[in-house]
């Protein structure tokens, strides 16, 4: 299952610092038409760290758009994100 319909935002430090602080869930980096990372925990937490250059993968890559998906599932939406979106810098499901 894909992420919900929502169009990407800008992966910028402002868009980031807009969301909600405290939503759990899961969320999507891309650049174009490649998914880059799929990651799960507090959304906008996790994000800034990206932002902050916390995964040299992820940055080398350069994601220009995130989305976002509040789920207490995290874990289940995250796996299976993975698998069917085959994100650049996910070296492993789980």
């Amino acid at each position: 299952m894909p992420f919900p319909s929502q169009t990407p935002k800008a992966f910028t430090r402002a868009n980031v610092e807009n969301l909600s602080p405290g939503q759990k869930g899961c969320y999507g980096l891309s650049r174009t038409d490649t998914w880059i990372y799929i990651g799960k925990g507090d959304i906008r937490d996790r994000l800034l760290a990206h932002l902050n250059g916390d995964n040299p993968c992820i940055a080398r890559y350069a994601p220009s758009h995130f989305v976002t998906m509040v789920t207490d599932d995290m874990d289940s939406e995250e796996k299976s994100l993975i698998l069917e979106l085959g994100p650049a810098c996910n070296q492993k499901v789980g």
